[in-house]
């Protein structure tokens, strides 16, 4: 039986031994500070965070060039494994595009699919992915199973700030906020491809009270899984946790998101991802 190998990009918020463990392979993205090129793979925890305070403008993002791709791809077929690449929406990066043409410019038998999330939402279904692989299943198992968790997945964001999604253009994508509020609490949903606001305040009892009517929500359905991912200090993400351990069996992952989602983010921002049962 052809062995199916995993990639994903380092948009994915998840656990360096769980990479490991589950033979995932991450493309990083690269990040610009002050006409620096870092990749996304070299910043050490809270380094990034540094950096940006540091920086006179915001860093610039940059997706894998569509060559290496095409490298990594030929290297992992090599053995005459499929492979399965999931990356973070097409509207957040053009990184999933760069794969589709780095796919059809390699010999190797790619399917890339576009997982309409990021961080740990993106990690749900690389790790869901990864695991059948490791079982022997074939692509097309792995790849409905996949589309099986991203149905059932949420992905809330909240910012302290608009600041860094206007200066990086994508404010634009998300419909219904004035670019000119830029010190108002905001709660998004990433839904059908787009960051939708649903609650919008000043003052830190916007995020709590949001967090109470999600609780009221998460009790009336079965979770498979909770991360939560944040920008800057995680005492509100632990915070969260204690809240939201209650409502799903599993250990809740709580994790320092990478570069490339705090370029846009700015400080103090953090992410609830769940994935239900059905």
């Amino acid at each position: 039986m052809t062995q199916v190998k995993i990639v994903t990009d380092s948009s994915v918020t998840i656990e360096p031994e769980v990479v490991k463990e589950l033979n995932i392979t991450v493309v990083p993205l690269s990040v610009m500070i002050d006409s620096v090129l870092y990749s996304d793979a070299d910043l050490e925890e809270g380094e990034f965070l540094r950096l940006m305070k540091e920086s006179k403008n915001l860093p610039k993002t940059s997706q894998p060039p569509v060559g290496l791709f095409a490298e990594i791809f030929d290297e992992l077929s090599k053995d005459g494994s499929q492979i399965l690449a999931i990356h973070m929406s097409h509207v957040l990066s053009g990184t999933v595009e760069a794969a589709r043409q780095g796919a059809s410019l390699s010999t190797a038998n790619v399917t890339v699919l576009d997982s309409s999330f990021t961080d740990q939402a993106l990690k749900f279904q690389v790790v869901e992915a990864a695991k059948l692989a490791q079982e022997g299943q074939n692509i097309e198992t792995i790849v409905a199973h996949v589309e099986e968790v991203k149905k059932n997945t949420e992905l809330y964001i909240g910012v302290s700030t608009l600041e860094n999604l206007v200066k990086g253009g994508r404010i634009g994508r998300v419909t219904g906020l004035l670019s000119s509020l830029l010190n108002i609490r905001v709660v998004m949903q990433m839904k059908d491809d787009e960051l939708q606001p649903i609650v919008k305040g000043r003052g830190s009892k916007t995020f709590k009270k949001w967090l109470d009517e999600l609780v009221s929500k998460l009790s009336e359905r079965s979770v498979a899984e909770i991360g939560i991912s944040y920008s800057g200090t995680n005492d509100w993400a632990k915070e969260m946790k204690e809240v939201l351990q209650a409502y799903v069996e599993k250990p809740i992952s709580v994790l320092e998101t990478g570069s490339i989602i705090q370029t846009h983010t700015g400080e103090n921002a953090w992410a609830i991802l769940i994935r239900y049962d059905s």
